[in-house]
């Protein structure tokens, strides 16, 4: 009984061993562990991943520091592009008790084997799905140890902006890969100020005509940038049908995601005829960091690939780095797991028991119970592998996302750059940019030239006009107010006028031709609305807007304008009346302000001079009514310059230098002033300005369908019940003549160029005061349209040479009359025009002072010491000293100095009789 029980302990124990179990439930370290792949084996990146993960495995199994005694088994599936034999594959390998599973490729699969992964918690590690949209939160169990197509668009959206392209064309597969792929795409592009215009989708199982009717269809299109975001089985095929179609000539740019650099590094003898085809092409690599490592796995490839597959050596691509890469992450994670007591158990999932039927038996796939802690390890592995540094972020991506951004030029390719989510497009390694701030900024971005399609270096303008024999749609506003603008002939489609002459003008200037129509926008009885519009320009109704549209902030956020081709503003129009001239004309000059602050320094200065000489100068001595009489008289002769007094301080020759430069700029801009008020006409009119027509209630005219109504009541906060729309310019005259008192208005806000024009031939109207804003007029486009650009340059252009302004002197000559304003108060001089010369002039005079009695206290404390030694006497009372220095003050310096010499003799006399 005892020999039985001892044997089935044996038994018991070498089963135990053999599953990796130890007897009192502490896990141990089993000698083999199960691990799969599941990926197309046929395919470019697939024969390269399975060299590489076969290396991996014989170099992990090699290494016992990693996983001790425990060897990995790896069984390889292949999926043969199909989504379904993917999922049955998957099945099969967690049939053995597989632990983990890397692959699969395609992101289609990826998708159907996360939900399998999930449910039996195993993790999925991918060196080649891509998707953006396969994310942590809708498949925990899904790992990518390659870069997301997230950060690839954002490179892509990066080359895009920085040779200044706005519009382009997205060709993708139509599955999930390419679809979220594109989204991203688009995403990025419009941080960018880009437009996706188009997107295009192909069929992954499409035929050769389907592709040329597709690309057919595209090059009917404006945009010249393709995006071509594909699979490598086939996207040769489409560039090869882009050559057939003379779609790789000059114009066009072809961007492709990085299965094309994929097929360039795997077969370096890649045929002729299809280098011919992707001439001028760029393409992306994930970027991998030179190393040691990656170094000698690099040289030991041509032994691996030699060994490993029928058709001699292929060349390493950037998937195969990472498939390498992947196999090392799991290996760290396991040996970790093992580290922290994980245990490689097993459990039946009861929801699939019960589903058991027939042949299928669901109940042979278990639950991997340490599933969710060699995933926790995994996303905690901290390595550096082949390709880098490997880390995951907190949403699971790896660090340093980063691209190489390749040009296809005869028998190979050149690297013209770099793109890292750190510093952007750069010409040196992202890891020498690292330690360095992130700098985005457009000028910290660089790429080295390329050559386009049709073997050209010059950049491709990125757009032509859709071949397809449809002509631009220009809205033109039907006005009925100001022909000279824009006028639509009776009865015909045919436009003429400034605006229209200025529009064909540019267009001669552009370096191709551009098949337009124009639309007449209105019903022709009232003005339109422009805001409208430019409303239906930016829903694309019309493909630009041709007329009288001022450029104002709300606009810009609808649409873009051209470079403004006149310039303009809102002025305030209103009846004016002739001033004669009166008796007191001679006081217009200045404002009563400046009349008393010039007052003031007239006297100022006599005062000023007057201290200064008075000590030294006879002419400024004597009674104090004389005096007074020199002061004044002094201050105002200096008027004249016919002051006969002398001046012998030098303070006060630099006071009345001074007093005197600023007395001769008064007087020659008071006589300017009054010449131009007693010669040219004076008008007037009740309104002063727009504060003074703001404030007052009387009703206000403007041009109905312009932006004036919204800044009056938006900006101005005018009521709108003041406001009264106005058609023509005959009603703009009848209001204006009636009055408000009349049922008209009192002034008419409108933008100068209209003015102008309408006070041409109506001198009884004046301008009053000066823009109250400053804008231009411009054509109008959709947001980020190419063809606004090009006109801005030709609008320049046309400018510089001069043809702009005889557009000009053509349409919008003006009469005499025009010009007039209402100058009641242009030609009066404020005092903020001369406070600068009252302040010097005011500085002056206090330093003179200053400087002054600093010297005549010096000089009477020496004469009051010199005082004391010949009387003897003791120290003085404060107020006897107070009135020493006055009358020291007062006395004539001469006269001072000669009495304190005298009794300086008399003492000397007085001392010898002693």
């Amino acid at each position: 009984m005892t020999k039985i029980y001892l044997l089935a302990l044996v038994v018991v124990y070498n089963f135990c061993f053999s599953a990796g179990i130890s007897m009192n439930g502490v896990s141990t370290i089993p000698p083999v562990l199960n691990i799969g792949a599941v990926f197309a084996l046929n395919s470019t990146i697939g024969k390269v991943a399975k060299v590489a993960i076969e290396a991996a495995v014989e170099d992990v199994n090699s290494n016992p520091a990693i996983l001790g005694g425990t060897k990995l088994k790896l069984t390889v599936h292949d999926t043969n592009y199909s989504r379904f034999l993917g999922m049955v594959e998957a099945l099969t390998l967690l049939e053995n008790e597989t632990v983990a599973i890397i692959g699969p490729q395609f992101s289609v699969i990826a998708h159907l084997v996360s939900h399998i992964a999930n449910e039996f918690q195993v993790p999925l590690l991918s060196f080649a799905a891509t998707d953006p949209s396969l994310s942590s939160l809708q498949y925990p169990f899904f790992v990518r140890t390659t870069q997301s197509d997230l950060y690839q668009m954002a490179a892509i959206a990066d080359i895009v902006d920085y040779f200044g392209w706005r519009n382009v064309i997205a060709l993708y597969v139509d599955d999930d890969h390419g679809r979220n792929g594109i989204a991203a795409l688009g995403d990025k592009l419009a941080e960018k100020r880009c437009r996706l215009s188009h997107k295009v989708p192909l069929s992954p199982k499409g035929s050769r005509n389907q592709i040329i009717d597709t690309l057919l269809t595209v090059s009917s299109m404006m945009s010249r940038i393709l995006i071509l975001h594909t699979y490598d089985i086939w996207g040769l095929e489409v560039l090869n049908a882009a050559k057939h179609l003379r779609m790789m000539e000059s114009g066009y740019v072809w961007i492709v995601t990085d299965w094309l650099s994929s097929i360039l590094d795997t077969d370096s003898q890649l045929h002729s005829e299809k280098m011919d085809d992707i001439q001028g092409v760029l393409t992306l690599r994930m970027y991998t960091q030179s190393s040691e490592e990656k170094r000698k796995f690099v040289t030991r490839w041509r032994h691996l690939t030699r060994r490993n597959t029928l058709n001699g050596p292929i060349g390493l691509n950037s998937f195969g780095l990472y498939a390498y890469d992947t196999l090392w992450l799991l290996a760290h994670a396991i040996g970790a797991f093992f580290d922290q007591g994980g245990n490689i158990s097993f459990s039946e999932d009861s929801k699939l028991s019960e589903l058991s039927r027939g042949d299928m038996r669901f109940s042979s796939v278990s639950i991997f119970n340490g599933g969710k802690m060699l995933l926790d390890n995994i996303l905690q592995v901290n390595m550096t592998g082949v390709t880098g540094p490997i880390k995951f972020t907190s949403d699971r991506d790896l660090i340093n996302p980063a691209y190489e951004v390749i040009n296809v030029i005869g028998t190979g390719s050149r690297r013209i750059g770099y793109w890292s989510n750190h510093s952007g497009l750069s010409v040196v390694p992202p890891e020498a940019l690292y330690k360095e701030p992130s700098n985005r900024s457009a000028s910290s971005q660089h790429l080295y030239s390329a050559v386009w399609p049709g073997q050209t270096t010059q950049k491709p303008r990125g757009w032509v006009f859709p071949n397809n024999g449809r002509h631009l749609r220009i809205g033109v506003p039907s006005q009925v107010i100001y022909p000279e603008f824009v006028a639509q002939g009776k009865g015909t489609d045919k436009f003429s006028g400034y605006c229209i002459d200025v529009f064909t003008a540019v267009l001669e200037l552009l370096p191709y031709a551009v098949p337009y129509k124009l639309v007449p926008f209105g019903d022709g009885h009232n003005s339109p609305k422009r805001f409208d519009l430019l409303r239906l320009v930016s829903e694309e109704v019309y493909d630009a807007a041709v007329g009288d549209f001022a450029i104002t902030t709300e606009r810009t956020k609808m649409v873009d304008f051209t470079q403004p081709y006149i310039e303009s503003g809102l002025v305030v129009v209103a009846p004016i009346k002739k001033l004669n001239s009166n008796a007191w004309a001679f006081l217009n000059p200045f404002t009563p302000k400046m009349w008393c602050v010039t007052g003031i320094f007239f006297l100022v200065v006599g005062v000023v001079v007057w201290i200064l000489e008075h000590r030294l100068n006879d002419d400024f001595r004597g009674p104090p009514r004389r005096q007074i009489g020199t002061i004044l008289w002094f201050s105002f002769s200096t008027l004249f310059f016919s002051h006969k007094e002398r001046t012998v301080n030098s303070l006060s020759r630099l006071v009345l230098i001074i007093w005197l430069f600023v007395v001769l700029i008064l007087t020659s801009s008071y006589t300017a002033s009054l010449t131009s008020i007693l010669t040219v006409e004076q008008l007037s009119s009740p309104i002063k300005d727009i504060q003074s027509l703001v404030a007052s209630s009387d009703p206000i005219g403007y041009q109905r369908g312009s932006f004036a109504e919204n800044y009056l009541t938006d900006e101005l906060n005018i009521d709108k019940s003041r406001l009264v729309p106005l058609n023509t310019a005959e009603e703009y005259e009848k209001a204006l003549t009636d009055g408000p008192k009349n049922g008209g208005v009192s002034a008419v806000i409108d933008e100068r160029a209209y003015m102008e024009v309408f006070l041409s031939t109506r001198c009884e109207f004046s301008i009053i005061g000066q823009e109250f804003t400053r804008i231009g007029w411009g054509f109008a486009f959709p947001r980020d349209s190419p063809l606004a650009v090009d006109m801005s340059i030709a609008i320049l252009e046309l400018s510089e040479n001069g043809d702009l302004q005889r557009i000009h002197d053509k349409w919008l000559t003006r009469s005499a009359c025009s010009s007039q304003g209402a100058k009641q108060e242009a030609d009066q001089l404020h005092l903020k025009s001369f406070w600068g010369l009252f302040v010097l002039c005011g500085v002056a005079c206090l330093l003179a002072l200053l400087i002054y009695l600093i010297q005549i206290v010096r000089q009477f404390a020496r004469h009051y010491l010199d005082l004391q030694e010949l009387e003897s006497a003791g120290p003085s009372s404060q107020s006897s000293r107070l009135q020493t220095f006055i009358s020291f003050a007062g006395e004539k310096e001469v006269v001072i100095k000669k009495s304190l010499q005298e009794k300086k003799i008399g003492e000397g006399v007085n001392w010898r009789h002693r």
